[in-house]
């Protein structure tokens, strides 16, 4: 077991207190948001209605996790392990768990209050500046937070287990990871769902603006993004920024022993400055545009986060690896010197994310070629809308892919060819880039805040034609930051993905090594293959194509949850518009509650299929094939998941921000055929951005953790014995029905609603509102659909 001496300690003491200060700022930062004005008394109704609605979501989801949460803390003490480290694995399930829901709480429950503040700012001289600084703040309070309790996490775990806080941490990363992707999934499909059936029956077929009051699915809408986007990514990023961790002390203890344990957590203890300074620093100057100021403060950060990482390699480490205690033997002769290798390291990670950051941009900006080329499709219509985008997407998912595929590489080189050397440099260059996580949950939460500003002061109608510009720009600049945040997270997850990638082969080689002590032999032949890692085994490729099937069917099922959830939309939307004709005088209020009602039961039902689909597939392949088609299928997953991801990523964000050229009066602007050429092609994306694409980021590292999790027991079962190969084999069988078993639930659904009539049937005797009338205000509408929600 490795001891850490004093020093270590003094560290990593410190950095926890790091933590501490990291949440104190947050409590500061979110006081300054709370104390702008709150607007008019119909945006603060307006705000009312959507904090209402995306609270009793978050709450309904939350019990419905909290039963996953309770079966898989159970399950983690049926997996080989020291008594002592199962309990402290579990327990830290539990923690990485709960500060993954808690970080998607706080993220929703003040953008919620924001909104409105950044709406009442536009009605105010300097009111381009003043939202943006209040949008950036909101997202720097969700930032300090992620930073904060992923410090605190992993340095109080290292604190108490020393040595050993690698293995215990694998269930940090594991509770933070599997919750995030439950609430991506959830969330997306929420949002998503309203989000199309508000574009389609409002936009398409009654020409009325996007967030005009008289659309029933407007108030879901909003709620929507705050519960897809603020609570769901700030959830995903929280649980990079803990799997980074997780992987990267798992391999600087294996490659470097000691100080390759604690270098992790001084690097990311640095991104908790470079976060404070990003958000005070980012203002906007003037009339410039606030992606200007964003990425200005990005790029600052990133260049000073830098210098400071360098810095801190030189005080720490030795000038020679040899010097280094506990270094691994292969490592003990590199001629290089370890500060300069890890400063390189780190390099790259920061210098990948500011690529990244443009290329995203490029390909989703509405100034850029690529999104200005599919805004003039429109002229042609619907379909070469969808064309242009479904292009774009493909070719930003080379060129992205290609990025992350030439840092990689680099690594490997300033490595010197050593592959432990390198994997752990993967990780630190993941460090590198999420020192910069809070900057990048800054920019994320900038996106749903400024939409859900321009939502309330269209359906409040209290702002001035000036007003509503400068919302309407804050909005395009919020569509770019999340494509642009959304490429950084994908970049992140295949830096963890491979990085943990290293770590199961590490957990293999250690299990394997205790099987040789003990003096068994392994088999040759079929059982043999198990273990093999040799790519042209026909074995490891069938890993391999499951591994990228997965990722393909795991994408189909959330756009096709999102479909049917949407459909239901369609036809409560149009149903409403139908039987109260009051609605379109304004005579007659919508049934908000309703569509708010549908969207919950919805999501919460359809979010369990991919879940169980990411649990359970490595699970049967694992058990039933061996380690080394195992390890060919998370590299298939990793290949499939990072093109799949961008494409998905950037192809919805090009076709939301051609419907903002449109919209801005190019091409017959709204109204005309153009315009509802790309509204189609923007609801199109909507579940490509929002729902499949960022949910597979979490879904690569709940997989691989699943994996480095499993593979102890894998390689025990392999051992050639009969009785091993019979349990084996029933582990897989069942983990493979679990899998298939969720598929197929989700797919009789789909056959259950795929007539209008059903639907409406179905609307009808599930949600059972009352009708629409004239003096139902939006929060008490919402607050029905609350207590609808908790019954269920």
């Amino acid at each position: 077991m490795l001891e850490l001496g004093a020093t270590s300690l003094i560290i990593v003491g410190t950095i926890a207190g790091i933590a501490v200060v990291s949440l104190a700022i947050a409590v500061v930062l979110r006081r300054q948001v709370l104390a702008a004005d709150e607007g008019t008394p119909r945006m603060r109704e307006i705000a009312g209605a959507i904090q209402e609605g995306a609270q009793a979501y978050l709450r309904r989801q939350f019990r419905t996790l909290g039963i996953f949460a309770v079966v898989v803390f159970g399950l983690l003490f049926l997996l080989p392990a020291d008594p002592e480290i199962k309990l402290g694995r579990a327990i830290a399930f539990l923690f990485g768990a709960g500060f993954s829901a808690a970080i998607g709480y706080l993220g929703m429950s003040l953008a919620v209050k924001a909104n409105v503040r950044v709406a009442s700012a536009a009605t105010r001289s300097g009111g381009r500046a003043e939202g943006a600084r209040i949008a950036f703040r909101t997202g720097g309070v969700v930032g300090m937070s992620v930073v904060g309790l992923g410090l605190l996490g992993a340095a109080g775990v290292v604190l108490i287990y020393r040595g050993e806080a690698p293995a215990v941490l694998e269930g940090f990363g594991f509770g933070a990871a599997l919750l995030a992707m439950f609430m991506r999934v959830g969330g997306g499909i929420f949002t998503k769902a309203a989000d199309v059936g508000a574009d389609l029956v409002g936009k398409v077929e009654q020409g009325i603006p996007e967030d005009d009051p008289r659309n029933a699915a407007t108030i879901a809408d909003n709620v929507g993004d705050n519960v897809g986007d603020c609570a769901g990514m700030a959830a995903d990023l929280f649980e990079s920024y803990a799997v980074m961790l997780v992987a990267s002390l798992i391999l600087g203890k294996a490659a470097m022993g000691e100080q390759g344990l604690i270098l992790p957590l001084i690097v990311t203890a640095i991104g908790a400055l470079v976060a404070v300074l990003g958000v005070f620093i980012t203002r906007v100057r003037g009339n410039e545009s606030g992606l200007t100021a964003i990425n200005r403060g990005f790029y600052i950060s990133a260049l000073v986060g830098v210098l400071l990482a360098a810095i801190a390699a030189f005080i720490y480490l030795p000038g020679t690896f040899g010097a280094i205690p506990g270094i691994s033997e292969d490592l003990a002769g590199h001629g290089g010197d370890p500060r300069l290798i890890v400063s390189a390291a780190v390099v790259v990670g920061v210098v990948l994310a500011g690529v990244i950051l443009w290329l995203t941009g490029y390909f989703t900006g509405t100034t850029s070629k690529p999104t200005l080329h599919v805004a003039s499709t429109s002229r042609t219509g619907a379909a070469t809308v969808v064309l242009s985008g479904i292009g774009v997407g493909f070719q930003s998912a080379v060129y992205t892919a290609g990025i992350i595929a030439a840092a990689i590489c680099g690594v490997f080189l300033i490595a010197g060819g050593n592959i432990w050397l390198a994997l752990f440099l993967i990780a630190l260059a993941g460090c590198g880039l999420l020192t910069t996580v809070g900057v990048i949950v800054a920019m994320d939460t900038f996106g749903p805040v400024s939409d859900n500003a321009q939502g309330i002061a269209e359906m409040s109608g209290d702002v001035d034609e000036e007003g509503a510009q400068v919302l309407t720009d804050l909005d395009a600049v919020g569509n770019t930051t999340k494509a642009i945040t959304k490429g950084i997270a994908i970049a992140t997850a295949v830096l963890a993905a491979t990085a943990l990638f290293g770590s199961y082969a590490d957990a293999v080689a250690i299990a394997l090594g205790e099987i040789a002590e003990a003096g068994t032999q392994m088999a040759d032949g079929v059982v043999g293959a198990m273990v093999t890692y040799e790519i042209i085994s026909p074995i490891t490729l069938v890993g391999v194509i499951l591994g990228g099937a997965t990722v393909f069917l795991f994408s189909g099922l959330a756009i096709d949850a999102v479909t049917r959830a949407a459909g239901a939309i369609v036809f409560e939307v149009r149903r409403q518009f139908r039987e109260f004709p009051g609605i379109m005088t304004g005579q007659t209020r919508p049934d908000y509650a309703r569509v708010v009602d549908i969207c919950t039961k919805d999501s919460l039902r359809e979010l369990a299929t991919p879940g169980l689909l990411a649990a359970f597939a490595p699970i049967a392949v694992g058990f039933g094939l061996g380690v080394g088609p195992l390890a060919g299928f998370l590299a298939g997953a990793i290949g499939a998941g990072v093109l799949m991801a961008v494409f998905l990523a950037n192809a919805g964000g090009a076709w939301d921000n051609a419907k903002k050229i449109v919209e801005d009066g190019h091409y017959g602007g709204k109204g005309s055929e153009a315009h509802a050429a790309v509204v189609i092609g923007d609801t199109v994306g909507d579940p490509f951005k929002d729902t499949a694409g960022p949910a597979i980021n979490p879904l690569l590292k709940v997989m691989n953790l699943v994996s480095l999790l499993i593979a102890p027991a894998v390689v025990q079962m392999s051992v050639p014995a009969d009785t091993n190969h019979a349990v084996r084999i029933g582990i897989a069988l069942v983990a493979a029905a679990i899998a298939l078993g969720a598929v197929w639930a989700s797919r009789r659904r789909a056959g259950k609603i795929d007539t209008a009539e059903e639907i409406d049937n179905t609307i009808a005797t599930e949600s059972n509102p009352p009708e629409p009338h004239a003096t139902t205000a939006p929060g008490e509408a919402v607050e029905s659909a609350t207590e609808r929600v908790e019954r269920r």
